[in-house]
């Protein structure tokens, strides 16, 4: 059986609708009638200009609904600031970027509820995490679609499948585990004293007195990288506590932990659209990389991500984040018995 598909949208018109029909079409169902589908997705920061529009979703919800399942989208809230730091505050945030029930046929939740307490802790039995603490969506769906915006990261060189999965269904606690092993350094002779640094850290661990550099308490500093993404200067740069592979590591553990609970009725597509710098959890327009590819879908995240990323070529990548070991990704996932048994040539 034919395991990754992918349906090109050269001289297409966006939204590149008919092409993501023809990859639904290529996909074989894995949901029984009747199951409840979670398409897990990423509705975009509040001011991100590069997020991907609510039509795909909607026109996948509609593949699900023709296969007779009941589908809800669904994001989890976030470390840092801005317009998904709490349940009700990315509700608004996907309402404004039209991601509502109404225009997609189908709720839209945050799976760690309301109160950011909707959670469990799934086994994972890896070097970095014996557990992994994640939303409970298990108890309200059957089946998912990994539903991706292939794009660059600054600390992990690009985002798809596998930090969709991990990232995106991890609680805040499990997000800042995986966010521990670094922190910002100043460059005093780029730093400006704008004080932006310090207005956007969720923590307080950036201050800035008047007419001085801003300082940053490491004990109160939860790693999430807001202010290096956000300088306007980038006089920030980021530090590591231990080896960079170990976010990486920690990454792959924790969507691998997922992956155990949901292989077995779940889809995964990669959207190569808008192919930005950096990931959608950041304000403002950023700087597209690559011309819109199309959608790649299959049953696995690591050769979805994979295939995305030849195709791509990771160089694009690695112009704008330097020194980032994301072949990690690939080989710890054989490691630790993630990869599938298709050989994943190339990482």
């Amino acid at each position: 059986m034919k395991d990754l598909f992918f349906e090109p949208v050269k001289g297409g018109k966006k939204p590149y609708l008919e092409s993501l029909r023809k990859l639904l079409q290529h996909l074989r169902s894995p949901f029984a009638a009747g199951d409840t589908v979670g398409i897990k997705l990423h509705w975009g920061e509040k001011g991100n200009k590069g997020f991907l529009p609510p039509d795909y979703a909607r026109e996948i919800a509609t593949w699900l609904i023709a296969h007779g399942t009941k589908p809800f989208v669904f994001d989890t809230t976030v470390l840092y600031s801005g317009g998904r730091r709490t349940a009700e505050d990315s509700l608004i945030t996907a309402a404004s970027h039209g991601y509502t029930h109404d225009f997609l046929g189908c709720p839209v939740i945050i799976a760690d509820g309301m109160d950011s307490r909707n959670l469990v802790d799934i086994p994972a039995g890896f070097n970095h995490f014996r557990t992994v603490q994640v939303a409970n969506v298990f108890e309200n769906a059957q089946g998912f679609v990994i539903f991706s915006h292939f794009k660059g990261h600054m600390v992990s060189l690009f985002g798809g499948a596998i930090k969709n999965m991990s990232m995106g269904f991890a609680s805040r606690a499990q997000k800042q585990r995986m966010h521990s092993d670094y922190h910002p350094v100043l460059n005093k002779k780029k730093c400006t004293r704008c004080g932006v640094c310090a207005e956007i850290c969720p923590t307080g661990a950036a201050t800035i007195a008047t007419s001085d550099y801003p300082t940053y308490d490491l004990k109160k500093c939860i790693g999430c990288a807001q202010c290096i993404a956000m300088c306007p200067e980038m006089a920030l740069q980021i530090f590591w506590n231990s080896d960079m592979t170990v976010f990486q590591e920690k990454l792959v553990e924790t969507a691998a932990a997922v992956w155990k609970i949901i292989k077995d009725k779940t889809i995964v597509i990669n959207s190569l659209l808008n192919i930005t710098v950096e990931c959608d959890c950041l304000p403002g327009k950023n700087p597209v990389i690559h011309e819109d590819m199309g959608f790649i879908g299959g049953y696995h995240p690591v050769p979805v991500d994979a295939e995305s990323l030849k195709m791509t070529g990771a160089d694009i990548f690695e112009k704008v984040h330097p020194g980032i070991p994301w072949q990690r990704q690939f080989t710890y996932a054989r490691e630790i018995g993630f990869s599938p048994a298709r050989n994943i040539t190339g990482f």
